[in-house]
């Protein structure tokens, strides 16, 4: 945790390590939920109007699946569900699912001689071809994209794969489309017999593609941290985040910090003092957008 030598001195919330904290996301509940407070409390403070909304199953991947962006009647918008204080992401990878179905041929094991393709072992096959040194989870950082077997289960006869795509553009998600369609020609020709059905959908897009066109929407966020006293730092989301379908859906929604680390961990954990400043953020950018919309 290295992060925690830039919160000496600062009051840390943290579970008592046998579950997830939630600070992912209860703490951008919370700094929302502080700023209404704040509003409230001093009328005097510009802000404009100003829409709020609370999403479920996020995680999973649905946390916008049936939002109404129309009723919610915003233009543009912000997630607060980053991570280190004074953090702006305005970058997600692109997003695609693979999904297989590998069927064997199952006869009675007594009299499989010359007659069995075991469906479990051909998905252990093509499992093996995915690259061990590079494009794995735990191979990469910063902007290398992956391959990532998420979920296997079946039986001799036929075996249910998924594979997750991520890359944070299109033409590198194309090519690990193109290299899983590769390692499923080898492994057929590998396991005469076999069959495997590949099918690849969409799941999300890098929201930079859409932030792009409104660059005041990242810039303003920006700002907002500077007068929060701290120091902007403009990242990259190695996963998704409902700001990205949001984008595509004409909303353009980046994502501002919460002051949480160790997301989905056990070792999770945020500084009060740092979510005192997610606050302060968000108030400073309602007074920035009343200040340049007016």
């Amino acid at each position: 945790n290295p992060e925690l030598r830039d919160c000496i001195g600062h009051d840390i919330i943290t579970s008592d390590g046998t579950t997830l904290l939630g600070a992912d996301n209860k703490a951008g509940v919370a700094e929302i939920m502080s700023a209404v407070a704040y509003w409230q409390a001093h009328p005097e403070v510009p802000h404009g109007e100003i829409k709020i909304a609370f999403t479920v199953d996020e995680e999973v991947g649905a946390g916008v699946k049936h939002f109404d962006v129309k009723a919610f009647g915003a233009k543009y918008a912000y997630t607060i569900d980053g991570g280190t204080a004074g953090e702006v992401e305005d970058e997600t990878f692109c997003a695609d699912t693979a999904d297989l179905v590998i069927r064997g041929i199952n006869v009675h094991p007594g009299y499989a001689k010359d007659k069995m393709v075991n469906a479990l072992k051909v998905a252990a096959d093509f499992i093996s071809r995915l690259p061990k040194t590079h494009l794995s989870p735990e191979t990469t950082s910063e902007r290398a994209g992956y391959l990532h077997p998420n979920n296997i289960s079946g039986n001799p006869a036929e075996v249910k794969m998924r594979i997750f795509l991520r890359d944070f553009t299109l033409p590198g998600l194309k090519e690990k489309e193109a290299l899983l369609e590769e390692i499923r020609r080898e492994v057929l020709t590998a396991w005469p017999g076999a069959q495997i059905e590949l099918k690849i959908r969409e799941s999300y897009r890098n929201m930079k593609y859409v932030l792009n066109n409104y660059p005041f929407v990242v810039d303003y966020a920006v700002e907002a941290v500077e007068r929060a006293g701290l120091k902007p730092l403009r990242s990259l989301i190695r996963g998704g985040t409902d700001g990205a379908a949001l984008s595509y859906r004409d909303l353009p929604c980046p994502n501002i910090f919460t002051g949480g680390h160790n997301f989905h961990s056990k070792k999770e954990w945020v500084s009060v003092q740092d979510m005192q400043k997610a606050t302060e953020t968000i108030i400073h950018l309602a007074a920035i957008w009343a200040e340049r919309r007016a």
